[in-house]
């Protein structure tokens, strides 16, 4: 089930798009003003957002910006704002598609629809990773390092897929936990560290001072390409 982010400040709005979102059986979150539109970004993973760009406490531009820097997630503008230069600031940094309101909700299922389509393609073609000295072959789920096989357990290796297709995504331990062990709650609260130190010792070239796997202090891991 796709999961889409809908950042709008206008409740009977919202409440429009919730039906059409629910009808479509699209899992959703709803965010009112473009502080919590990040914040929802930061701590979860999104496949399209929706965005408003006269939004308060952050404009929509500034929370587009944040979206492209930290992961490659589609967006679709749903603005009253269609000025020509507004459009062409969208798409200057990244925006998938625009839309101007008064919208067509009929319309703008179908725009969704396809840009789902498009980037489900563009992600199905992209099955090797590289990070550094690192390759991971996603249909194969083989692990190489400077060519050589990296035997993985699955743990390691789910994780290793996690940072790898969404680099740059700061990801909690908390969120690590649910991922891998989304239906058992694991005693130890030091496991992720453990996994992570142990996925560190298998493909970084100096495990003590890692390049790929990065720590953020005070908030999780991410990978980050060399």
């Amino acid at each position: 089930m796709y999961k889409i982010l809908v950042v709008e400040d206008d409740q009977k709005i919202q409440k429009a798009l919730a039906h059409l979102l629910k009808a479509e059986n699209y899992d959703f979150v709803q965010a009112y003003d473009g502080e919590a539109a990040v914040e929802h970004f930061y701590r979860e993973n999104f496949d399209l957002v929706i965005l408003d760009l006269n939004l308060p406490k952050q404009d929509g531009f500034s929370v587009l910006k944040e979206i492209k820097n930290r992961e490659d997630v589609p967006v679709i503008i749903l603005t009253a704002r269609g000025e020509e230069m507004d459009k062409i600031t969208g798409f200057t940094l990244g925006v998938d598609d625009y839309l101007t309101k008064p919208f067509s909700p009929a319309e703008l299922m179908l725009r969704i629809k396809a840009v789902l389509r498009r980037y489900r393609k563009g992600r199905g073609e992209e099955e090797i990773l590289k990070y550094g000295k690192v390759a991971v072959n996603l249909k194969t789920r083989e692990v190489l390092k400077n060519g050589e096989p990296v035997e993985l357990t699955s743990k390691e290796y789910a994780l290793l897929e996690l940072l790898f297709k969404n680099p740059n995504r700061i990801f909690t331990k908390e969120q690590i936990m649910d991922r891998l062990w989304p239906d058992t709650f694991p005693e130890d609260p030091n496991i992720v560290s453990v996994l992570v130190r142990r996925l560190r010792e298998k493909i970084e070239e100096d495990p003590s001072s890692p390049r790929i796997i990065k720590t953020v202090w005070g908030v999780g891991y991410k990978a980050e390409k060399i």
